[in-house]
């Protein structure tokens, strides 16, 4: 176990002795600690991204929110509202999954960590080579669908107005996602 994954594995055992940290989500996003409460609105797109996945997928598909996926970078144990691992993925010797097998990401942006999302979170995702990165904005009311990672970042983004259908046909997940039903803030 390397350094890095042990600073993490640290930072995670002291916040799962606070008392009210099972009702946030907790990440480390470059050696910062962010808790967010989930609203509303959140865990909806959360659900509704999660449900097309399943519905393309299956319920035996390994489909994660909010488990911890330490990601290129120092100290970044990430939690994505939506993760999407490869059917051959398995779990690594510390009972966690590895960030080579995430094929999609999906991040639904809070106030308090929209510039992770778009910023540091966005440029690991793109160092892990994560083929697929979806955020879902609801305070612009707009997807941002980022892909061919290369050299650390994503070469294409595509942004789409909620209400519009997106067209994920050409990527990992092979669907059409309809955002009609995803609520603003």
């Amino acid at each position: 176990m390397d350094a890095n994954t042990r600073r993490l594995d640290a930072w995670f055992e002291q916040l799962e002795r606070v008392p009210l940290a099972e009702k946030f989500r907790v990440e480390v996003v470059g050696g910062n600690v962010h808790m967010t409460p989930q609203r509303t609105t959140h865990w909806q797109v959360i659900s509704l991204i999660t449900h097309a996945v399943e519905d393309r997928f299956g319920r035996e598909a390994t489909i994660f929110s909010n488990v911890r996926i330490d990601f290129p970078g120092p100290e970044n144990g990430f939690c994505p509202d939506v993760a999407l691992l490869s059917a051959a993925a398995e779990k690594v010797s510390n009972d966690r999954w590895r960030h080579q097998d995430v094929e999609f990401v999906a991040e639904v942006i809070t106030q308090g960590t929209a510039a992770n999302d778009y910023g540091p979170k966005k440029l690991a995702y793109a160092a892990a080579e994560v083929p697929l990165y979806l955020i879902a904005d609801p305070y612009q009311g707009r997807c941002h669908i980022f892909t061919h990672p290369k050299d650390g970042d994503y070469t294409t983004e595509t942004r789409v107005a909620f209400g519009a259908e997106l067209d994920l046909t050409g990527t990992v997940l092979g669907l059409t996602l309809t955002t009609d039903t995803f609520p603003r803030d």
